[in-house]
């Protein structure tokens, strides 16, 4: 699959996710829309999945640590063919498998229920770490928020991650400097994130994280490190494609009504 067709089922995604936070009058769209492109390209250019047989045991494994971002997570989970599109307008609704944060009990594709942020590297840790020990060769996929990285447990983890060697974990930072009360370094300032990812023992890559061929490039880079873990830091823009949306943190967890979602689809058209 070529980058034209993972830009435009990006853009398919991107349009998933304002419908779905439109119709259910809530979620989170601007940390959704920030993080497409990265999950597009692990479910349909990366990783070894079988959306048919979801626990197939030598599948490579996805955690969502910022589990609020489940719009951008359902959209791409249901076009890769792990449930149906026709599920998706039951987002956040009574009875759903499609909840505001995922439930690995629930949903096909769901590797671990997160939403307390801070916890979702924790949980791949033990997932790699499981794979060193029962000698498997599946790789693991965690994806963090910038804003969720204040949380102390991260730090725990990361430490945790050097200390047995995960060259099979690969964490993916969405580094769009917003977070619920606004701009990341005014917040509690957790930069320079590439001296401190290193300093705690991680090999670190900075990319365009809406760049296929930089993202393409980070991940072929973080397979061939070995001995240690890798932190992939995607520089992106919260909002993406949608105007009103970027770069502004008032769209972190607001749903837009009707007319202001009219006029994100006829931008993503």
């Amino acid at each position: 699959m070529d980058w034209k067709e993972l830009e435009e089922i990006s853009l398919d995604v991107r349009r998933d996710i304002i419908k779905m936070v439109a119709e259910a009058k809530s979620g989170h769209p601007g940390g959704s829309l920030s993080a497409v492109e990265i999950l597009v390209y692990l479910y349909f250019k990366r990783m070894r999945i079988d959306p048919e047989n979801p626990d197939w045991p030598d599948r490579d494994r996805f955690v969502l640590s910022k589990g609020h971002a489940t719009p951008v997570f359902y959209s791409v989970l249901a076009r890769r063919g792990f449930f149906s599109t026709d599920l998706l307008p039951t987002f956040r609704k009574t009875g759903s498998i499609l909840q505001g944060h995922p439930s690995y009990l629930e949903t096909p594709g769901v590797e671990a229920s997160t939403g307390s942020l801070g916890q979702g590297l924790s949980i791949a840790n033990g997932i790699a770490l499981a794979g060193k020990i029962d000698k498997k060769d599946y790789h693991v996929y965690v994806l963090l928020g910038d804003g969720e990285i204040e949380e102390g447990e991260i730090w725990e983890a990361s430490m945790s991650a050097h200390r047995f060697g995960l060259d099979n974990l690969t964490a993916i930072l969405d580094n769009n400097n917003l977070q619920i009360d606004g701009r990341v370094d005014r917040i509690m300032d957790p930069y320079p994130l590439e001296d401190k990812w290193r300093a705690f023992g991680w090999h670190v890559i900075s990319i365009n994280g809406h760049s296929f061929d930089e993202i393409h490039g980070a991940f072929e880079e973080a397979l061939k490190t070995k001995g240690k873990p890798t932190m992939i830091i995607a520089h992106t823009i919260k909002g993406k494609g949608v105007s009103f949306m970027e770069n502004n943190y008032k769209w972190h967890g607001k749903a837009p009504d009707r007319e202001l979602a009219e006029k994100a689809l006829k931008e993503l058209s």
